[in-house]
């Protein structure tokens, strides 16, 4: 059983409030759906209506500032908050990039107009993001983009093309860095654009597209076209040719936003595994035993992560770059536990448990595997995150520059 630790008498008080509220509210046709199932499996009955009652009352972009809509919930009181929603096995429905990312960027570098303007839209669902960052032939160096932003009067006229766009066909909006200024260093000449990914009249706003589909038949990825797409300049966060600056809060809330509260959804998920095997009779293995051992220590580290960070948040310490650890480990983790259950549930894993219209639909678990393969690329390499832990955590050496000749040996 996990250890249970005493957080405090504000944060019991709010776990007391909640659990309270989640016994009277929560919709019997979401019990057993999880977020993650709602993010990517559609339309699911009661969702809509579950989003809306968790806005009403102020359960929806939890951790922002009250002034600015939020609870302004602690580190602490969101791990609670996390824990809860899992013990009542409904789904906590958050408005995704929009507030993970977008948000907290906004709240950091944003202008009191921008706040005003933009934070309200994303709570209430008005807006919905997706993230314009990779480009095709930028690989791990986000700065190498060759995306461009012409300013034409109040507007940026943006031309280009991104990659890998999550949660591109449910958006309306793209957060998008685009390079507004050629002739200074790449990193000071990209500008975090607030785009709108259609028109006032429901055209599209010059982008164009392109799903990428994936091995269970989804596409959650796209390929995005941009052509003379218009955003004003009051939609750029952070100032002209500050983006890059804007681009460390998000990538840094992309990295370890989740750290604290991570462990409920893997827990949730090994114990669910634990009761698969155990149904197929193949848990006296010794090998499947020593996987499952293997991910429960995992699973551990990762909740007792989160607790070192939650005591870095009460004493008002930033994590930095040693995120990249909490995403590193997470990633890794997911990828090798998913691997693990596809071979121990062995044929059954190519089964397909649905066939929609003659199309291959995945179960959960093979869903995961797949979802997993791209979750040690997106937001940072593993082998970028090593780099900036070795240099930045650790304070090792930069690699050497191989364009640069080394000194001769003795």
């Amino acid at each position: 059983m996990p250890l249970e630790l005493d957080l405090g008498p504000a944060a019991q008080a709010f776990r007391t409030e909640l659990r309270e509220w989640l016994e009277v509210n929560k919709p019997k046709e979401l019990i057993g759906v999880s977020a993650d199932q709602l993010a990517r499996g559609g339309q699911v009955k009661g969702a809509s209506e579950w989003a809306k009652k968790l806005t009403e009352a102020g359960y929806m972009c939890v951790s922002w500032p009250k002034e600015y809509g939020g609870r302004g919930l602690t580190g602490v009181e969101v791990a609670v908050l996390n824990e809860e929603f899992a013990r009542a096995q409904v789904p906590r429905i958050t408005r995704g990039m929009g507030e993970w990312l977008v948000g907290p960027s906004i709240i950091v570098w944003g202008t009191d107009e921008q706040k005003k303007r933009f934070l309200p839209r994303i709570i209430d669902g008005t807006d919905r993001y997706c993230q314009g960052f990779s480009e095709p032939d930028a690989g791990s160096d986000l700065a190498a983009l060759k995306t461009r932003g012409i300013i034409d009067g109040e507007e940026v006229v943006i031309t280009g093309q991104k990659v890998w766009t999550s949660g591109a066909t449910e958006a309306n909006m793209m957060f998008c860095l685009a390079r507004t200024d050629q002739d200074v260093p790449k990193h000071q000449g990209i500008s975090y654009v607030l785009t709108p990914m259609f028109k006032e009249d429901g055209s599209s706003n010059g982008v164009e597209l392109r799903p990428i589909k994936q091995p269970h038949g989804g596409s959650h990825f796209t390929e995005t076209f941009l052509t003379d797409t218009r955003a004003p300049v009051a939609n750029i966060i952070g100032g002209m040719n500050n983006g890059w600056r804007v681009t460390m809060t998000t990538l840094g809330n992309e990295r370890g936003g989740h750290a604290t509260t991570q462990h409920v959804e893997y827990t949730k998920q090994f114990w669910e595994g634990v009761e698969l095997l155990k149904a197929k009779g193949v848990t006296n293995d010794p090998t499947i035993r020593q996987n499952l051992a293997w991910a429960f220590s995992h699973v551990e580290i990762m909740r007792f992560q989160g607790l070192k960070l939650l005591s870095e948040v009460m004493a008002r310490k930033e994590p930095g770059p040693a995120a990249s650890i909490n995403k590193m480990f997470w990633s890794e983790y997911a990828q090798k536990f998913t691997a693990f259950m596809m071979n121990a549930r062995g044929a059954e894993s190519m089964l397909i448990e649905d066939d929609r219209d003659g199309k291959y639909v995945a179960d959960r678990w093979t869903s995961s595997f797949f979802q997993h393969r791209s979750s040690t690329i997106w937001g940072g390499t593993a082998q970028v995150q090593r780099n900036i832990v070795g240099e930045r955590v650790l304070g090792l050496p930069k690699e050497p520059d191989p364009n640069k000749p080394r000194p001769a040996a003795g």
